[in-house]
């Protein structure tokens, strides 16, 4: 069983369109499973229809989704982005800043880490240390 995090906490998954893997792209593609290792500068060319981004997390310590997510909404993506794998409760400011919608986990992640620590988080936006440095 998968759980999504959002900014309201733990929500059932309501994507039921499925998801294509990046080599299998085709013109009708409406969801796209895309690699840690993908380069986002040749991936955001080929989003002009596509509704919805999940990005892999191999490992928790593996940032390089950040710069996948950061580099689409760059370049002007504005679809549903979701973060999926292993991400912590204590990355989930990281990843709503650097242009995720969502966090897809699984069951045992929301068990070692519940909803109250994901809510935590939840207000990324207050805890922006850039914006504190400024006054």
């Amino acid at each position: 069983m998968t759980v999504i995090v959002t900014d309201q906490g733990f929500q059932p998954d309501d994507w039921t369109d499925g998801f294509t893997a990046l080599g299998d792209v085709a013109n009708d593609v409406v969801a796209l499973d895309v690699p840690a290792d993908a380069d986002p500068d040749a991936l955001a060319a080929r989003l002009q229809r596509v509704r919805m981004v999940r990005v892999d997390f191999p490992s928790f310590a593996d940032g390089r989704g950040f710069t996948i997510a950061r580099t689409l909404r760059l370049h002007g993506y504005s679809g549903r982005l979701r973060a999926k794998g292993h991400v912590l409760a204590d990355q989930y400011a990281m990843a709503r800043r650097a242009g995720f919608d969502e966090v897809e986990i699984d069951a045992a992640l929301a068990d070692r880490q519940p909803e109250a620590q994901w809510l935590a988080r939840a207000d990324w936006q207050a805890h922006d240390y850039q914006a504190r440095l400024r006054g």
